[in-house]
């Protein structure tokens, strides 16, 4: 197997409520519901395998049919869970609730059990983890485990992306020193949690994380697009005209596609036209994975949304 971009984090059942209606406050509104495999890292390592890149997550899974689904849907993806961890319980599920326009209203995390990711479980797969080419770790990890696999990525020069997933799980780590983290990819509401209060305005907070180690910051900033910092440059892309179906795995298909580039060597503004296009697509359809578009069908659409 050529070196693996390996996912560490959350898998999950995502239970999407659409609501056919206005959403209004207690009382009831007619919706329809629906039920695909979800968690960010599970999310990425699933679109990974399907875009052609090897992946391995390292994930926890329930004893129960949800956790035999969520297995089976990943393998047949052409994931790996070699050092995944399956227990005694339910399976963790997101459950969200979205509006009319397909923008989430709010969210609800279930049982999801990331705690039973420690070092000490990492540090028995040492031998998997050292054939990475990139690590990927989500916040909803314990931030002990964070810093295991920063000191893991600065001894071994394997890079490490932090995804903060939600401002809840970001805030965890506003005070972790996470100098010489590869990349972390907040979003306009998860930068400012991660910043002192002193740094209130966005362009304070990037040279913030910047000035603690960070090598690279990506700011996504919804349908404005995104720019990714470091010390030497800025740089912006906008994001394609579309409309969006469902909000939900936007956010982790362009990470995937960002990482796609990067395992093919992209420059950077290549990585992020890759990484738009296949959050385009993605908002174009219901749940968080596009299987309808492999490597060089992605690599193809790049010149639809951004023709030179």
């Amino acid at each position: 197997m050529p070196n693996p971009i390996i996912c560490i984090g959350a898998a999950l059942v995502d239970e999407l409520i659409h609501a056919s209606t206005e959403l209004l406050l207690a009382t009831t509104s007619d919706a329809v519901v629906t039920k695909t495999a979800g968690g960010v890292s599970r999310n990425i390592a699933h679109q990974l395998a399907i875009i052609g890149v090897p992946v391995q997550l390292i994930s926890v899974f329930g004893n129960d049919s949800d956790g035999d689904w969520l297995k089976k849907t990943c393998i047949d993806a052409g994931v790996r869970l070699d050092a995944s961890i399956t227990r005694e319980g339910l399976s963790g599920k997101y459950t969200g609730i979205l509006n009319i326009d397909g923008s989430l209203f709010a969210a609800f995390l279930t049982n999801a059990a990331n705690h039973l990711i420690i070092p000490t479980h990492l540090a028995a797969h040492t031998d998997l983890l050292k054939t990475a080419s990139y690590l990927l770790g989500d916040a909803n990890l314990n931030v002990e485990t964070v810093e295991w696999l920063l000191n893991f990525s600065k001894s071994t020069g394997i890079p490490f992306v932090l995804e903060p997933v939600s401002v809840p799980p970001a805030r965890k780590y506003k005070d972790v020193d996470l100098s010489g983290l590869y990349l972390i990819t907040p979003n306009e509401d998860e930068l400012p949690v991660l910043c002192s209060d002193k740094a209130f305005l966005t362009q304070l907070q990037v040279e913030e994380l910047l000035n603690k180690g960070i090598q690279n910051v990506w700011l996504h900033n919804g349908k404005q697009g995104s720019a990714r910092y470091n010390k030497d440059q800025a740089i912006s892309l906008h994001a394609p005209d579309i409309e969006v179906v469902d909000c939900t795995g936007a956010g982790d298909g362009s990470l995937s596609g960002y990482l796609l580039g990067k395992y093919l060597g992209k420059n950077e503004m290549d990585c992020l036209k890759i990484a738009h296009t296949l959050s385009a697509e993605i908002l174009q359809v219901n749940g968080s994975i596009v299987t309808h578009i492999n490597q060089a069908i992605l690599l193809e659409h790049v010149s639809k949304y951004y023709p030179d």
